[in-house]
């Protein structure tokens, strides 16, 4: 096969292929590794001017090769081959799915000629170097990173959660979520994600806070009044920082429907329906006449009470809290609440009882803004 390239191209090809046969046939490892060299050399230089067919031909020489090379040279040619645009396809999976991390590695990590459906082959089939390699590339799909979440140690998990390019999918940011609740760590990781939807944020920085006042009153129990005082400032901050154009947008829908006088107890649960957390928030919390910073912490809650003390006050029927607790259950992706029992207790709860505990919760945060300004 001729290459048509410049003829300083083509003549040395001509002659490393006339070469390989006997170098595959008869010669010594040194020799093919120093073929390999050559071989790889001589793609490098002219690799943006090959045609399909003259990568495919390459495609077979280096596949050959790496039969017979040892690890150490099908590293190099993984380094080598990794940012690579027009690689050979074949060679690059071949190199990903090696046993071996270190030929393995620069690949997994770099190479755009893998396709999405070898990567999840290998993020499920291969151990956590591999999927380590994964977790570092320029851009993860909701697919790859899903796998990773579901696979990985935490090391896999904290790079996954760190990369910029990383996109998830609800499932995954919900079993990110319950996992930081007992890794620090990881928790900041996934915090400082800016993509991170508000109700996911939310239950991370309640039950992060909860987590820093414990540790935080255990090594000074003396400061056990200063020190959650400081939390609670902090996390106050930490939420109002979080505020995204999303929710901003959600809480000015709401505050015109109220102003209008068309906020009413079938909209709150249509919100509920459509899985709309903002809207459903700010909704129940104007109905309530609470601030919207009230109402999500009750929200949030991992019992149903505080949701169903904000519904009571707002005069709203069960079927509306149903659709409430249903929308909480789906996006925390915890346990589905037992519905009978919830509803015994939204029947038995009083009025003046539940009017009661939100003065409370008003005390608590007497400073944040009211929910419809």
């Amino acid at each position: 096969m001729k290459f048509k390239s410049a003829n300083r191209t083509a003549k040395p090809a001509e002659n490393l292929l006339d070469e390989l046969q006997a170098t595959l046939s008869h010669g010594t490892v040194a020799r093919r590794v120093e073929t390999l060299r050559r071989v790889t050399d001589l793609f490098i230089n002219g690799a943006v001017d090959y045609s399909d067919e003259q990568i495919g031909l390459f495609d077979d020489v280096f596949q050959c090769l790496l039969e017979q090379i040892e690890t150490g040279a099908k590293a190099l040619l993984s380094d080598r081959l990794a940012p690579m645009h027009m690689a050979p396809p074949k060679t690059i999976r071949t190199l990903a799915l090696d046993d071996v991390i270190e030929v393995a590695g620069p690949v997994l990590t770099k190479s755009e000629r893998l396709d999405e459906a070898t990567l999840i082959e290998i993020a499920r089939s291969k151990g956590q170097a591999h999927l380590k390699a994964i977790s570092m590339r320029r851009v993860l799909s909701d697919a790859l990173t899903d796998v990773l979440v579901e696979r990985g140690n935490d090391e896999v998990v904290q790079s996954t959660v760190s990369n910029p390019g990383a996109h998830f999918s609800e499932g995954s940011l919900t079993e990110l979520v319950t996992r930081a609740e007992r890794d620090d760590d990881l928790a900041t990781c996934v915090g400082l994600r800016p993509d991170l939807p508000r109700h996911h944020y939310l239950k991370l920085v309640a039950k992060a806070s909860l987590s820093v006042r414990r540790k935080l009153e255990a090594a000074n129990p003396g400061e056990a009044d200063a020190i959650s005082s400081a939390v609670q400032e902090a996390s106050q901050r930490i939420r109002a920082a979080a505020m995204t154009r999303q929710t901003e947008m959600a809480r000015a829908l709401v505050r015109s429907l109220f102003d209008d006088g068309r906020l009413n107890e079938h909209q709150v649960t249509a919100f509920a329906e459509q899985g709309k957390f903002d809207e459903t928030n700010a909704a129940l919390a104007a109905l309530a006449g609470v601030a919207v910073g009230v109402a999500e912490n009750m929200m949030i809650e991992s019992r149903t009470e505080g949701v169903m003390i904000l519904a009571k006050v707002a005069g709203m029927s069960w079927g509306s809290v149903r659709a409430i607790i249903a929308m909480r259950d789906k996006l925390s992706g915890g346990t589905p609440t037992d519905l009978i029992v919830a509803r015994d207790a939204y029947d038995a709860l009083r009025s003046s009882t539940a009017q009661q505990v939100l003065r409370f919760h008003r005390m608590q945060q007497s400073t944040e803004s009211p929910a419809v300004a």
